[in-house]
């Protein structure tokens, strides 16, 4: 697992470090860690590192000494390195001496001085920092064209939550120190590549965690020696409607292709799901539907006295749930049926969805909501977003960057409950099933979006046709890792 550590806990790790080194040995070893990766960066975009050009943003805390320290050790590569001070007075003073001693230069903090360097260092502030860029810091940002390599976080952008509210960095890599910051992930697209620095931290097991391509591959259902179409999970699908049957086509032809076990329809769409997919097994109702090992409810059934029922009895079994779309609706309704259950439930929320559920949007810190829900309804949560989070009732969240948006596109959450309730059929856990489902969504979004000749917009229906590579693609990381 990827682990992401909040800003308070890096800082208490990193207490017995200074306590017990030389002073600056640990910005040492960071700034050794970004000079080198901002020199890599240099070789990479224009072919060398000597005789190129670097600019510093430097500002009052430690992020600007890391920045300095490494102005100095490129400076010494042959690097011209311009350092812009934004608080003169509370630079850090031994990483400013190491600059000057190195030949490097200190200009004014104006537009002017930014020029046309090859790359620009975000030092301007650190994991302690909060709020949007102040006016001289944003004046300087707006003035750059250069690629920016952020100083363990950009600029602006909140460490722990991801959140901009105003002027902000927007960085080609960012360099981390010592662990990755919920950032990292929570604003991915702000952050660029992300690079670790290991400074010799011991960090406590975190609770906001990312799987790997390979572990998803590992724990994805396929079928052994001994199964059968029942042993491999049969996973009961009430979507759709006479006015939405598309909702019930995605929904199911997920569930078909995610494992090998068996699927069956409950609802007025089967004629639609049954021209598509003849292996399901159709019913007009959940009475008559036969016995399942988890149930999909909600995408395109309507928010009607009969879906309400439906929902009702649903949640009245003893097995794993997991509701979507109107279903959410009729809860923020009334709760109650999920709040009474023991048996394990997951709700597949967008933003808005979120906020008819809770009276409040996510944002801005939508792993601290996505936690609270989960406690309070004693249920888990998948909230939906391209870092898409999954809590647990206990605090524990996975979260998955799709690494772009190519599934928000109509239709692409009845896929993803799909894909998710065939794993729970399988015996996975509601969030193992929700982590890999979101990881192999993702993915197949990704696949239907790109090909040889570049990116283009796609549909649920071209994303549901790359599940099973999707698939097929994190099974095969597992020889790689």
């Amino acid at each position: 697992m990827r682990s992401y550590h909040p800003c308070d806990r890096v800082r208490a790790a990193e207490a017995p470090l200074l306590a017990s080194l030389p002073e600056g040995t640990l910005m040492r070893r960071a700034a050794h860690g970004l000079a080198r990766v901002t020199a890599a960066e240099l070789r990479s975009r224009t072919g060398g590192v000597a005789g190129r050009r670097v600019v510093l943003l430097v500002g009052s805390g430690d992020n600007g000494g890391d920045a300095l320290w490494a102005g100095a050790f490129l400076r010494r590569r042959g690097v011209a390195v311009t350092a812009l001070l934004l608080a003169p007075d509370r630079a850090h003073p031994d990483g400013l001496s190491a600059l000057r001693v190195a030949g490097g230069r200190v200009a004014p903090a104006v537009p002017d001085a930014v020029g046309e360097p090859d790359l620009v260092l975000d030092g301007i502030v650190g994991i302690s920092g909060r709020g949007p860029l102040r006016p001289a810091a944003a004046t300087l940002v707006d003035a750059i064209t250069a690629p920016i390599v952020a100083v363990d976080t950009p600029s602006g952008v909140d460490p722990d939550t991801g959140a901009v509210d105003g002027p902000s960095v927007t960085a080609a890599v960012t360099v981390a120190f010592g662990a990755l910051k919920p950032v990292h992930v929570l604003a991915a697209a702000r952050c660029g590549r992300v690079e670790l620095v290991d400074i010799g931290l011991d960090l406590p097991a975190a609770h906001l965690v990312a799987a790997e391509p390979a572990e998803v591959g590992a724990i994805w259902p396929i079928p052994g020696p001994d199964d059968d179409k029942y042993s491999q999970g049969v996973v009961g699908i009430i979507a759709g409607s006479d006015t939405y049957p598309g909702a019930g086509v995605l929904c199911t032809g997920a569930a078909v292709a995610a494992t090998s076990g068996m699927v069956r329809y409950a609802g007025t769409a089967a004629d639609a799901v049954l021209a598509r997919y003849p292996e399901v097994v159709a019913a007009p109702s959940f009475a008559a539907a036969g016995r399942a090992q988890a149930w999909v409810v909600g995408p395109g059934g309507g928010t009607g006295e009969n879906a309400a029922r439906t929902l009702r009895d649903v949640l009245a079994t003893d097995l794993p749930v997991l509701v979507d779309a109107d279903g959410l609706t009729l809860l923020a309704k009334d709760p109650s049926p999920v709040r009474d259950r023991t048996a394990p439930t997951l709700l597949t929320p967008h933003a808005g969805e979120f906020a008819r559920l809770t009276g409040a949007r996510p944002e801005p810190d939508r792993v601290a909501a996505v936690r609270a829900l989960a406690a309070d309804w004693n249920v888990h949560v998948l909230l939906k977003g391209r870092a898409t989070l999954i809590a647990r009732p206990d605090g524990h969240v996975f979260v998955n960057d799709a690494g772009g948006s190519w599934a928000s596109t109509a239709g692409a959450g009845d896929v993803l409950s799909g894909l998710i309730g065939a794993l729970m059929s399988a015996g996975m856990a509601p969030d193992l099933a929700a982590a890999a489902g979101a990881r192999a969504h993702a993915l197949a979004a990704n696949l239907a979006a790109h090909d040889r000749d570049g990116a283009a917009p796609v549909s649920a229906s071209a994303i549901l046709t790359q599940v099973r590579a999707a698939v097929r693609t994190l099974r095969a990381h597992m020889s790689e890792s």
